[in-house]
């Protein structure tokens, strides 16, 4: 294959892309054709994607990547975040705005595990607990008597919602299903033996496709209005993080990778299901792969909250970007106080910087007072939680890790880097930052041929 261009749709929780892979030979080039911002809407104190929105922006990448002279790629994949999905009644009608991640509901799965045991529930799917898993959220839905289920078909993933909207076929992708803890890991299958127990809607899951699966064809009215031709949608690894996995430049054996972003996601490429008891107390999941590989991995914060301090200080009038905040951080110096990133006082709090400050104050530790103490105290943070992560992860391991890859957006935060390559004691390499654009065009070039 001489030359060969794919189109990539990478969504994450803050913002989305476009981007033209362009293959010459063993050569990629990338060339970002669309960026559009990504948040969630509060609507009744609850949080809520704003899907038509992402499907406009979708659409407008789609001409913009005709505008800029890319027109004859030879299909587009679509990856983005888990757990969240929505609902798709008669006619293929949208039902309401899907729920968002943040929406938490932590009695939600108290409920469920009166009904089933969390060792019983983590022995059938091997998934991390996480109170936005997508069992809890359906099971919610159930237990509320939310009138949508009784005229829903359909339940699709973020990502599998955007490609039917593309091409009028609805099926799951494996990787993004395998986040919903609804699935069986071994066989790949849905997990019908917990729909029944937890009384939830079976017949409304979609068919399950893997990776580098062909969808169909670009729908008609979106290929004219865009100016594309007959278009391929391929089913990527759906699921950002599989994506970014696929992109990881590692060889040999003795390696985790990082996949830094909103999120930290820390793990390892296994050949099946780690499930066990050791694996259940340190709460690791086994979500799905490309070509038949589990991601053995834990799901913990990450640059969620420096995020989240930008967005609120920008908010008070100071418009600081990351490498300034991050540059601010160097020059304050070793922190004195740490927080756990994870803690639910973090996760989506009124004022991000305000929660650091109580929480140091509430654990009778120095309080962070500067913009680059606070900064300084997250990063530290976050390196403090990798090498707990990586400590519990060798435990699993014939052989203990030597090398860790990070890779996505965090991975050109250098400073992380430096700290996380101290903290743990492993050779850090970073990147690519593009992991998961990377990794969706991988998987459309291996659908092409």
């Amino acid at each position: 294959m001489a030359l060969a261009k794919y189109l990539a749709f990478d969504l994450g929780a803050s913002s989305g892309r476009a981007i033209v892979g362009i293959y010459d030979k063993n050569n990629l080039q990338l060339v970002e054709t669309h960026r559009f911002p990504n948040r969630m809407a509060q609507i009744n104190g609850h949080f809520h994607w704003d899907i038509l929105q992402l499907f406009e922006e979708i659409k407008t990448g789609l001409a913009q990547t005709v505008k800029a002279g890319h027109q004859d790629i030879r299909s587009i994949g679509v990856d983005t975040w888990g757990v969240d999905f929505g609902l798709i009644g008669r006619g293929g009608v949208v039902l309401g705005n899907p729920y968002a991640y943040r929406d938490m509901q932590p009695e939600t799965m108290l409920k469920v595990f009166e009904k089933i045991s969390r060792q019983e529930l983590y022995f059938k799917t091997g998934i991390q607990f996480m109170t936005f898993n997508s069992i809890f959220q359906l099971y919610r839905l159930v237990d509320e008597q939310n009138p949508l289920l009784d005229v829903a078909e359909k339940l699709l993933f973020i990502p599998d919602m955007l490609n039917y909207f593309l091409t009028g076929t609805m099926v799951s992708e494996y990787t993004i299903a395998s986040t919903s803890q609804l699935l069986d890991p071994w066989h790949k299958t849905w997990a019908k033996e917990l729909f029944d127990r937890l009384n939830l809607p079976f017949d409304i899951m979609a068919e399950i496709v893997p990776p580098g699966t062909t969808i169909g064809q670009l729908r008609k009215d979106i290929a004219e209005k865009t100016g594309l031709p007959n278009v391929k949608v391929v089913a990527p690894a759906c699921h950002d993080t599989a994506s970014a996995v696929a992109a990881v430049p590692a060889e040999g054996d003795n390696w985790a990778y990082l996949s830094s972003g909103t999120w930290s996601l820390i793990g390892i490429e296994a050949s099946e299901p780690i499930i066990n008891e050791n694996a259940l107390a340190n709460n690791f999941t086994n979500e799905g792969g490309v070509h038949d590989k589990i991601r053995f991995l834990k799901n913990v914060a990450g640059l969620w909250l420096v995020q989240r301090c930008k967005s609120d200080w920008q908010k008070e009038g100071v418009d600081l970007s990351f490498s300034e905040l991050t540059q601010l951080a160097k020059e304050a110096g070793p922190s004195t106080c740490h927080v756990d990133p994870d803690d639910q006082k973090l996760a989506n709090p009124a004022n991000m910087p305000q929660a650091i400050m109580d929480y140091c104050r509430d654990s009778n530790q120095p309080v962070p007072e500067t913009k680059g103490q606070i900064i300084r105290c997250i990063l530290e943070s976050l390196a403090l939680k990798y090498k707990h992560v990586l400590d519990n992860l060798n435990t699993m391991l014939p052989q203990p890790l030597q090398r860790l890859f990070i890779v996505g957006g965090g991975s050109q935060n250098l400073l992380l880097n430096q700290l996380t390559e101290e903290t743990t004691g492993l050779k850090v390499i970073a990147g690519p930052a593009e992991a998961t654009g990377i990794g969706n065009l991988t998987m459309q070039k291996y659908a092409d041929g």
